[in-house]
């Protein structure tokens, strides 16, 4: 069909709309409920929505992640503005419905606009439940629930130290971690006696507690906040035992409530949310409710997945033309899979014992795990698994189908206790078992998208039918069902590098080295790019694969690199930029804090931060002076923006502490001279701690190093993040320079190996530590070839500040632009 034919297809589908959809509220129930209206007849209803916040339908169950820095807020974006329009749905976002005319069928927004509808759907969510406590509305007393949150607690933690966390539930925990990531120290208050109590039962709240005190966390369990301290701003809170805290921030994360306040005006039935029926209908025709903001038989959902179970009915409901032949919703099955703070965890159904109740056990002290499945009438009714959760596809499954379990074994119903290699658990699924229940996709349909449309990636699974697109959790099981539909060969596949692109990273790399390619816009030509400028994951990604091959004669490309490596700073979210100079091994003197003193002072520098790299940061720095403060600090850059080795973190090891049996801070020094403004595929860490005490964090970086006696330790692929991750002993060594040659050998192996953007935590477990131990420590001679060529590079390293400061031509790129205007 040409275009113009479709364009008149599409304006005589759009004159023959009769029926008129307003949906409050642009939150995941609601919008999951249009996507499946349009499945089922994109062109019956012409479709408003009404959204309080200002962005896009996003993943509120990713916020945590935007918090702790591993993702943006475009990251989280379900559907961008272009999916709207390409539906011809009229969004109006920052503008929340404010009074609904139910006799009328008319609603009015907060701007004055008003919409006409044959349906109206309530999605109004849920609203954080704020303790009423003295002093409650304080500056700092915030909640967690929505991307303003974030980037409240963001900023509060460029200014201030101290956190403390009102909750000790998932929500909570999230927010705790988050703010640990943003070097806040965050206690966190809870009323129960061990934390999550709703998902996990006693044992394995206190395994959780014990798990993320080690991260840093501080908790206070069966304590009752009586109010909170401070004049205009918060400065502590006080408990009704007399004993007080000391804080700058107080983040409530203690329940929802639903959002109904609109619903009552309307006249719709509340009760403790929207009452509706099976079909998600309210007492008043044509008005539905569907989420957080509904109550159907008594319960009002918080999960994801109940919610768009209930959008699919309502969806079903709504485009019917035989209503007598739907079956409505029948309630969910409440269940809880996730990752709290890189502890695995799952919990569903009724997991507390009980007279009626008899419970299987596995408690493992050693590795962290813990197993309980609750039986009742030799049927499973609940289960909770912490630390390993590799069984709960299977139970989830034996829980829902009401299997009889009289004549299976421990083993049968903890396979993964057998100790044998496991088998998939989407091998015992059957095909109308869901394989991501967050939106409701069975391992049928995926079967069948892989097979019809010949994909061959987890990614290309996502963006086909939606699997794994909310919380992420279900991935590993689309890769084992690629495995099995496909054949291992094809499952295994990596993805492309991009949209942009059939070519995986391995290919592009492959390419650059046998056709010799040299520039960013050659690779992208040479190698037929869909796009001729590249996009945003392609086009750093290639630049730093060119250098990486050949850092003699491939030259830097500057315009293919993110902003902040452009500017050799951080910006910030009001245009300025954060300057980190280097200090080697966290160490510093007199004279170098004098000049930063000098510095902040001449250009009024806001903030001045000790860094958790053990550096100080000089925030809010204008683009124009970049320069010139670079010039007067007479420091070099610490890289604090780059894919590059950002610091060498050390304790103060022989020379002062008495437990102390190494030169940490000599190792340290060296380490950090010696690889700064190497290109890395991420970001690169280390630390040296001069006895296994390892107060310098070696545990958690790319690189640790840890002091024993006659010699040292060396720890690989080590992450402090979300994906919180122990780093793997690699080897044990008696000099300096062996730690030196083996760490020069295994990050040019990591440099040449790793996908863009691949931390080192991600690449050890991919490759794998026995084969990296195979070529780094038992093959001498590539050993030594690694070293040489990580010498080359090397030798290619400049202090970009220094560069720019001498070169008068570099530095227009950071004068402010000055406009003519003509009259």
């Amino acid at each position: 069909m040409g275009y113009l034919q479709k364009k008149v297809k599409e304006i005589k589908e759009r004159w023959t709309v009769t029926e008129k959809l307003v949906l409050i509220g642009n939150g995941m129930a609601g919008i999951r409920t249009v996507e499946e209206i349009l499945k089922k007849d994109a062109s019956r209803f012409q479709i408003t929505v009404f959204g309080e916040e200002p962005h896009p339908n996003y993943n509120r169950i990713m916020l945590s992640s935007v918090l702790q820095g591993d993702s943006t807020v475009d990251d989280i974006v379900l559907n961008d503005y272009n999916w709207y329009e390409e539906n011809h749905i009229e969004l109006l976002t920052g503008d929340p419905i404010v009074k609904v005319d139910a006799e009328k069928q008319v609603v009015y927004s907060q701007n004055g606009l008003e919409r006409s509808y044959d349906k109206l759907i309530f999605a109004t969510g849920s609203n954080a439940f704020m303790l009423p406590l003295p002093g409650a509305d304080k500056e700092g007393v915030i909640a967690f629930r929505n991307i303003k949150d974030c980037e409240t607690m963001i900023e509060t933690s460029k200014k201030h130290k101290k956190a403390v966390v009102i909750g000790g539930g998932l929500l909570g925990l999230e927010a705790a971690r988050g703010l640990l990531n943003l070097n806040m120290e965050v206690d966190v208050i809870h009323i129960a006696d061990f934390l999550m109590e709703r998902q996990l039962d006693e044992q394995a709240g206190k395994m959780l507690k014990t798990e993320l005190e080690a991260q840093g966390m501080r908790f206070h369990l069966k304590k009752n906040t009586k109010q909170i301290l401070g004049k205009d701003r918060v400065q502590g809170i006080e408990f009704t035992d007399g004993t007080s805290l000391e804080t700058d921030l107080v983040v409530m994360a203690v329940g929802i409530k639903p959002n109904i306040a609109l619903a009552q005006e309307a006249g719709l039935t509340t009760e403790r949310a929207i009452v509706v029926d099976d079909f998600m209908q309210t007492n008043v025709n044509q008005i539905y409710a569907v989420g957080e903001c509904a109550q159907h038989r008594g319960i009002a959902y918080g999960l994801v997945a109940p919610l768009y179970e209930q959008g699919k009915v309502l969806a079903a409901h709504i485009c019917s033309e035989n209503e007598s032949l739907e079956h409505g919703y029948q309630g969910s099955l409440v269940y809880t899979q996730l990752k709290v703070s890189g502890v695995n965890v799952f919990s569903a159904g009724h997991f507390q014992d009980s007279k009626e109740t008899k419970a299987i056990r596995v408690h493992d002290e050693f590795e962290g795990i813990y197993k309980k499945v609750v039986v009742q009438d030799n049927k499973v009714v609940g289960a909770v698994l912490f630390g390993d959760t590799s069984d709960s596809t299977r139970l989830l499954s034996m829980m829902r189908n009401g299997d009889d379990i009289s004549a299976m074994s421990k083993v049968a119903l903890l396979p993964s206790e057998s100790g044998e290699a496991q088998v998939s658990p989407v091998v015992a699924m059957a095909d109308g078992d869901n394989v991501c229940d967050c939106n409701g996709i069975s391992k049928g349909a995926i079967c069948s998208a892989i097979t019809e449309n010949g994909l061959t990636t987890v990614e290309e699974v996502k963006q086909c039918t939606t699997a794994g697109r909310s919380c992420g959790g279900c991935k590993p099981l689309i890769a084992d069902l690629l495995t099995l539909t496909t054949g291992e060969e094809v499952g295994n596949m990596p993805e492309p590098l991009c949209g942009c692109t059939e070519y995986t990273h391995e290919e592009v790399v492959a390419e650059i080295r046998e056709l010799g390619l040299s520039h960013p816009r050659e690779v992208m030509n040479v190698l037929g790019w869909e796009s001729d400028e590249g996009c945003s994951k392609c086009r750093p990604a290639i630049n730093y694969y060119l250098k990486m091959v050949d850092p003699i004669k491939n030259a830097d490309d500057p315009t293919s690199r993110f902003i902040n490596e452009r500017a050799h700073a951080n910006i910030n979210h009001n245009g300025t930029f954060t300057v980190v100079p280097r200090m080697y091994g966290g160490v510093t003197d007199s004279g170098q804090l004098r000049k930063i003193a000098d510095v902040a002072d001449k250009y009024n520098v806001p903030l001045l931060k000790i860094t958790g790299g053990q550096r100080i940061d000089l925030f809010g720095v204008e683009k124009e002076d970049l320069p010139n403060v670079w010039s007067d600090l007479g420091m070099r850059s610490g890289s604090a923006y780059a894919k590059a080795l950002r610091t060498v973190k050390t304790c103060v090891g022989e020379q002062f502490c008495r437990f102390g049996t190494q030169d940490s801070i000599g190792l340290g020094v060296e380490l950090e001279k010696k690889f700064e403004y190497i290109n890395t595929p991420h970001k690169v860490k280390m630390a040296v701690s001069a006895c296994p005490r390892n107060c310098a964090e070696s545990g958690i970086k790319d690189f640790g190093v840890v002091g024993v006696d006659g010699g040292w330790e060396l720890y690989v692929g080590g992450n402090g993040g979300v994906d919180l991750r122990g780093g793997d002993l690699f080897c044990k060594v008696k000099t300096k320079e062996e730690i030196i040659d083996t760490i020069s050998a295994f990050m040019q192996y990591y440099r040449e190996n790793a996908r863009y953007l691949e931390r080192t935590s991600h690449f050890v477990e991919r490759v794998g530590l026995d084969q990296m131990k195979q070529v780094i420590l038992e093959d001498e001679e590539g050993r030594k070839s690694l070293i040489n060529r990580m010498e080359i590079a090397l030798s290619t390293g400049k202090d970009p500040w220094k560069e720019i400061v001498e070169n008068e031509e570099l530095q227009k790129e950071f004068k402010k632009k000055q406009v003519e205007v003509l009259s």
